[in-house]
């Protein structure tokens, strides 16, 4: 396969996954800064450009934060390059120019979302309607994932969707989880309180984890329990474990020129959280761990693209 068809089948993929998780981290704000306190509010309305790196640029055209302008920015602003519009139109283009590489229901599920985005009105959107248009992109996202799955064939491009898939995915787990846990520190009389839980809580529900928390732990939600489920149990569809193991299957079924040092890298990640321990992390520090992790799935990433996608 051509390096640039791999590219464009890889960034197809990532973007929506990265739509998905913008869905959300920005359902999950929602709902949580309805029920913060005046001191809290602004904190929670801060996390998810902490999360997406895009404080500078939010600021840069908006004096304060506020749930309507967030979700603007973070959801429909053509100019920021990771919002859900921008994710969607890119993901569409990207498919648009491999047509015949990919399924036509692949083609059809991405260009009838792309079409039907342009239904949702803007003040809606950040609005009433606001919790319907996140949860219309994450089942968007789950059918085009599906729709991939389900019929295209098993070779390179089933790979690169791989790829782009589980590394967008286990970059944003590790961002959620290190902004609860760094950023969004309760002050010490809340810890264990009620608004401790309720952000936890909201931290397993922006990934889909909190029904099966309750199925393992049944305990209340204790921070070592939720990063010991999102780091390192593989058995968790969005955990680091899980991610891992994906992306060092999609990785021993394709070939490349110099592509040891991505498959080494992706091997040295997956032992780490597939033979870690949860008390050595939080020992050590998991702000450390985790900072440490996204420095290292961003090299891999690079890797990848020099390997198998072009020079960056």
């Amino acid at each position: 396969m051509l390096s640039r068809v791999g590219d464009q089948i890889f960034w197809m993929s990532r973007f929506m996954e990265r739509a998905e998780n913008l869905a959300r981290i920005l359902g999950v704000t929602s709902n949580v800064v309805l029920c913060s306190t005046p001191e809290t509010q602004e904190q929670n309305l801060l996390a998810p450009l902490t999360i997406t790196a895009s404080t500078k640029a939010y600021f840069a055209h908006h004096e304060a934060v506020s749930l309507p302008t967030l979700i603007d920015f973070m959801a429909l602003d053509e100019d920021n390059p990771s919002s859900i519009y921008t994710c969607i139109k890119s993901a569409r283009d990207n498919a648009h120019a491999v047509r015949w590489q990919i399924t036509s229901e692949m083609w059809e599920t991405l260009n009838s979302t792309w079409i039907e985005m342009g239904a949702f009105k803007r003040a809606n959107i950040t609005g009433p309607e606001a919790t319907r248009f996140f949860d219309w992109v994450k089942e968007r996202s789950h059918l085009f994932r599906g729709v991939t799955y389900g019929t295209i064939m098993r070779g390179e491009a089933f790979n690169f969707s791989r790829l782009g898939t589980f590394l967008e995915r286990a970059d944003d787990t590790a961002r959620i989880l290190d902004v609860k846990y760094h950023i969004l520190l309760p002050r010490v009389e809340d810890v264990g309180g009620a608004l401790d839980y309720y952000q936890w809580a909201a931290l397993l529900k922006s990934v889909s984890s909190f029904e099966t928390y309750r199925t393992i732990y049944r305990d209340q939600v204790r921070p070592i329990n939720v990063a010991e489920l999102l780091i390192l149990d593989r058995r968790m569809p969005r955990s680091l474990a899980a991610c891992m193991e994906q992306i060092v299957a999609a990785l021993d079924r394709v070939e490349g020129q110099n592509d040891h040092p991505a498959k080494r890298l992706a091997a040295e990640l997956q032992a780490r959280v597939v033979h870690g321990d949860i008390d050595e992390i939080f020992r050590d520090g998991l702000h450390e761990y985790l900072t440490t992790f996204l420095e290292d799935i961003g090299e891999l990433g690079y890797r990848i693209q020099r390997a198998y996608l072009g020079a960056l």
